[in-house]
């Protein structure tokens, strides 16, 4: 046999088996088990409840589906999911420790966690290890009724941002050009793209390469090709795209105090565009359904 064509065929045989195994973690026994995790989050997103309380939902329904939350450890992350409130970028804390005390109240002398408060946008990112892959995706929520008008269409524009930035993957494309289509739609909105934190490749690996950034102009280097697997997840602010870390070193917010919001999937590209592996059904984000619900 032509040592060329054996090589192609074995390529051929380990991006099946790559591909056999990303829809295996993300998609398996006819479920998408991040997704559903974060599914069970959604319902649980109303005003009174904690952050910490998410957490317990999200954890608790990766273990019922013999799944590890992959954050939980994660270079000693304390929790198993991650709760980014109003002007918190990503990696939030569900609360609890001594650094998120500015979102908590005083009451007789002890500590209390701050409830969700109707108004309040309210990410959750989720990411779930199963079969030797890893499922990652997050959603922004709408708290209650009373979120304000521009912060549903932060919310509206950054959703859209990942739906525009998703239409363009397929073998070929320059994973730079990502970024391109993301800024222009949000800056055409009067918002900002955060440029410290990207998408990533995802696999075995929780974060590897390739890093995928959502800013316009950026210098990320490869092409997209079949069997690649990665995430699109645009933090989009309502000012300034500067961001600060928190002391815990994990929580990051705006540097202006506006609000943030945030949507991301993971992706698998096939030979003709991409499939995406932890959309919900329908590809219908919750915020649509809670607009629906409550603010018609």
């Amino acid at each position: 046999m032509d040592i060329n064509n054996r090589t192609t065929n074995f390529e051929k045989m380990a991006r099946f088996s790559k591909c056999a195994l990303a829809r295996c973690g993300c998609k398996s026994k006819s479920t998408k088990p991040s997704r559903t995790c974060l599914n069970e989050a959604a319902r649980a997103c109303e005003p009174g409840v904690t952050t910490d309380e998410l957490d317990r939902v999200v954890h608790e329904a990766a273990i019922e589906r013999d799944c590890y939350p992959s954050p939980l450890g994660y270079y000693k992350f304390p929790k198993s999911c991650c709760t980014s409130v109003n002007e918190v970028i990503c990696h939030g804390i569900p609360d609890v420790g001594e650094c998120r005390l500015r979102r908590m109240e005083r009451d007789v002398g002890e500590w209390r966690l701050r409830k969700l408060e109707n108004g309040d946008l309210c990410n959750v990112d989720v990411t779930v290890y199963q079969r030797g892959f890893h499922g990652d995706l997050n959603e922004t929520f709408l708290v209650g009724d009373k979120v304000d008008e521009e912060s549903r269409k932060l919310v509206q524009t950054t959703f859209e941002c990942l739906q525009q930035a998703i239409a363009i993957v397929k073998p070929g494309v320059k994973f730079r050009e990502i970024g391109n289509v993301i800024q222009k739609h949000a800056n055409a909105n009067g918002f900002t793209v955060v440029k410290g934190y990207c998408g990533h490749g995802i696999h075995c690996l929780f974060h590897t390469a390739p890093n995928v950034p959502h800013y316009a102009k950026n210098n990320t280097t490869g092409v997209m090709k079949a069997g690649n697997s990665f995430t699109i997840e645009p933090m989009i602010n309502a000012g300034t795209f500067h961001d600060d870390k928190w002391p815990d070193d994990w929580t990051a917010v705006t540097r202006d105090g506006k609000r943030s919001a945030q949507f991301e999937q993971t992706l698998l590209v096939t030979d003709t565009g991409c499939e995406i592996l932890t959309q919900r059904t329908g590809n219908r984000p919750w915020f649509m359904d809670q607009i629906e619900e409550k603010y018609r």
